[in-house]
């Protein structure tokens, strides 16, 4: 029997979907870049608390089953209970939950007079402190008060209170937040105890600077107080560098590596809307391109996230079943008061680490080696598309709208030729191409005036 595919695929020893609205982002998913785009790629899941490990590994071995062997390494004796054959599904569904995703939005018209109104404020039409005064104004006659205001990384927060829900609620609309029905009534609750109400909003130039047929897995549990994967026999029989995913689950927030430099892919960037059709090429060229500057290899996070919730969901969070069968054990310690909840959300106490590597033997001569961070921040990658409203603009604001479209357009070209080291003459020319996201023709006032005898004298030089 050969030792095919050692760790080209997993341990050894030696798009688009669509899905929900997303709540605080307010964008739509539309497609994820799971390992599926990587040749020579491993997905392993690896569950830890305290000294218990359990890990779950699946591999992409391709070829004749009877030549097929794995040698899974363990810091420990294993006997047959400490063995499990898992099912495929649970690293498909945890790749696909914590895969890198582009969301979208769509510009709404700048001639609305809401919209007219923020563009004024913007450019400084209406001074900033005049234009605070008359946002305040406003609200205190809906019995709004705007409690505080101030801006924490990416988000831009309000504080708000108020004394009625109609008010309220003209509040939220005139600042285009969409509220759902129903809603009067809670919020008319809330007041009622004098709550106050958080709002967050994306700051998107803050946000900007952030940036088959196949073998079942294999799952093995055992105690040791070593946290680490071995990875270096996988390279023996690989055909050039390696693709691994680890999926950490630990109820202590993020997991990193310890003897290589865990960094984090680059996220939160708005690129051009024709990437939506070529996002697969478009992340495996930023990500090679981020793993030639870290020397042509690295350990990426990817992502890390409670796996309570997601915002955007680039698939449903794993079940409470799912979980307990990759060895998610410290489930059941809280079952009793989970049960009495409302609404059961038996995942919190689970956080997710996605970590992406690319190693050969050279770059890679030990075996990887993880510390839990205590870290409980959310990370993902996550990129942005802004479509410009196509719809008939009649009013002033709309040249200014126009002109602040095609500088967002000039930044989005320049970042993504950062992020993947192509050119922006062929970027420009696949924007051509794909006929979506191209600039807007912004005409002159002067032009209005018809034709002048010095155009015919000198022409347009």
């Amino acid at each position: 029997m050969k030792l095919s595919h050692l760790l080209s695929s997993a341990l050894a020893l030696g798009v688009i979907a669509t899905a929900s609205t997303a709540n605080a982002f307010c964008g739509f998913y539309v497609a994820k870049a799971g390992t599926d785009l990587f040749n020579e790629s491993s997905k392993v899941a690896l569950v830890r608390d305290g000294d218990r490990t359990v890990i779950t590994m699946a591999n992409d071995y391709q070829g004749d089953l009877t030549e097929f062997a794995m040698v899974i390494p363990v810091p420990t004796a294993i006997t047959r209970e400490q063995v499990h054959i898992s099912d495929p599904a649970l690293l498909k569904h945890l790749d696909a939950y914590t895969a890198p995703r582009l969301v979208e939005y769509f510009d709404k018209d700048p001639c609305s007079p809401q919209i007219m109104y923020k563009n004024m404020r913007m450019r400084g039409a209406v001074p900033a402190p005049v234009a605070e005064m008359m946002m305040t104004d406003r609200a205190e006659s809906l019995g709004v008060t705007i409690e505080d205001e101030f801006t924490v990384g990416e988000y831009d927060i309000q504080l708000l209170s108020a004394t009625q829900s109609d008010g309220l609620m003209t509040y939220l609309d005139e600042n285009g937040y969409q509220v759902p029905e129903g809603a009067n009534r809670i919020l008319g609750s809330y007041i009622k105890q004098d709550m106050k109400f958080f709002i967050a909003k994306v700051n998107l130039e803050e946000q900007s600077k952030t940036g088959n047929e196949y073998l079942r897995p294999i799952a093995v549990a055992f105690e040791s107080p070593k946290f680490m994967l071995p990875i270096r026999l996988g390279t023996l029989n690989a055909r050039g560098d390696q693709d691994l995913f680890v999926y950490a689950l630990t109820r202590e927030g993020q997991v990193e590596t310890t003897n290589y430099r865990t960094q984090k892919i680059p996220t939160g960037q708005e690129l051009p809307v024709y990437i939506k059709d070529e996002f697969p090429d478009f992340y495996k060229s930023m990500y090679k391109t981020a793993a030639k500057r870290d020397g042509g290899h690295g350990v990426f996070m990817e992502y890390a996230w409670n796996m309570g919730w997601c915002d955007p969901c680039a698939a449903d969070p794993l079940s409470r079943e799912e979980l307990q069968e990759l060895g998610v054990f410290w489930l059941d310690q809280n079952g009793n008061e989970t049960r009495k909840m409302r609404r059961p959300s038996p995942a919190q106490n689970v956080f997710v680490t996605r970590l992406h590597v690319r190693y050969d033997a050279k770059s890679f001569p030990e075996d990887l080696k993880f510390k839990t961070t205590g870290n409980t921040e959310n990370y993902q990658g996550r990129y942005v598309l802004r479509h410009a409203f196509d719809g008939e603009m009649k009013c002033e604001a709309a040249k200014d709208y126009k002109a602040m479209v095609n500088e967002r357009l000039d930044k989005e070209v320049k970042t993504l030729a950062n992020l993947t080291d192509w050119d922006r003459k062929d970027i420009w020319d696949d924007i051509e191409d794909a006929g979506v996201g191209t600039k807007f023709e912004i005409k002159d006032k002067s032009d209005d005036r018809g034709p002048t005898w010095w155009k015919d004298m000198w022409g347009d030089k």
